[in-house]
């Protein structure tokens, strides 16, 4: 899917996403978080920021930098921000696939339900290792293809649909990581259904 098509989507999404996904998805962010474990005056990169319902839960440590390819998402991280008074964050619109920061800028980054609905997961992995410092933590949670193999089979039946909704089915965590420096420290599944992963990773790329 290309990134116009899919900013469109996206901008569709904005006023209701929270309202459609936000309850189901709360906790996995939270915990996500939660892992990355930003210390005071760490600066953390949240990739695919969205609607913004994940900042006011880093407190008032971190800086924290949010970029997103949807005005209409944006937007509402705006009004987010607003709304919770929060003064560490700021939000840009960026292309993750192609980000404007110089390397090793941020501490700590956190990726949620980014990977599969980006066109190139690969150069985004790629952006992501590159602006994060050698040695920074890097915290992802997806919808990854499962190791269940009948669960499997559906999620490839499935990914033709979906990627008409924005995201696909059919990535495995070893697609995602395959080619990067990344190293798994800790990984989990998590709800709902344990369909979603929760991943740390240690950017081992040379310092």
């Amino acid at each position: 899917m290309d990134l116009a098509r899919l900013e469109r989507i996206y901008d569709a999404y904005a006023k209701i996403y929270d309202r459609l996904f936000g309850r189901v998805f709360d906790a996995p962010r939270k915990a996500a978080v939660q892992w990355l474990d930003a210390r005071p005056g760490e600066r953390i990169l949240e990739v695919g920021v969205g609607t913004g319902i994940a900042l006011p839960m880093y407190g008032p440590h971190p800086f924290v930098v949010g970029v997103d390819f949807s005005l209409g998402m944006l937007r509402e991280a705006q009004a987010c921000i607003g709304a919770h008074g929060i003064d560490n964050a700021c939000i840009l619109r960026m292309d993750a696939m192609r980000m404007a920061f110089p390397d090793s800028s941020f501490d700590g980054l956190m990726a949620a339900y980014v990977v599969t609905a980006v066109p190139d997961h690969r150069r985004l992995m790629a952006e992501m290792v590159r602006v994060c410092r050698p040695g920074g933590r890097i915290v992802i949670v997806n919808h990854l293809h499962h190791r269940n193999r009948l669960v499997a089979f559906g999620q490839r039946l499935l990914s033709p649909l979906t990627q008409r909704l924005g995201w696909r089915t059919d990535l495995s965590l070893d697609d995602v990581l395959a080619g990067t420096p990344l190293e798994v420290t800790r990984v989990t599944t998590v709800p709902p259904f344990g369909l979603w992963y929760l991943v740390e990773c240690r950017n081992a790329k040379p310092a």
